[in-house]
């Protein structure tokens, strides 16, 4: 929905929003038709499919903590509000804190 919205609110031209939008609605059937397709020869606990599973696994991880840490907190935490009350600030970071180690603690059980 995200990028859904991003791609809407670019400054691109018709033609360009219009391959964006095709390109974004198709990843979902292709990702569900080769998942099918796959299904056949696909063992879930051979080597090479538990380091596939492995390394797509860190590579979101990365990628969820790069969006988390640079594009949305960063914003706020560099926000002029945020930069003039030290009490707000304090407790800021220690939400941050909680709210990932509560989503630590969650990933025990996933």
């Amino acid at each position: 929905m995200g990028l859904g919205g991003c791609i809407l609110q670019a400054e691109y031209e018709m033609k360009m929003k219009a391959m964006m939008v095709f390109f974004f609605s198709a990843t979902t059937p292709f990702g569900i038709a080769s998942g099918i397709g796959l299904s056949n020869v696909y063992r879930e606990n051979s080597p090479a499919a538990l380091m596939v599973v492995g390394i797509l696994d860190a590579v979101s991880a990365g990628l969820l903590n790069y969006m988390a840490l640079v594009d949305l907190l960063a914003a706020d935490f560099m926000g002029k509000k945020l930069q003039e009350d030290m009490k707000l600030q304090a407790i800021s970071f220690v939400a941050v804190f909680l709210g990932a180690g509560g989503m630590s603690v969650m990933a025990i059980w996933a």
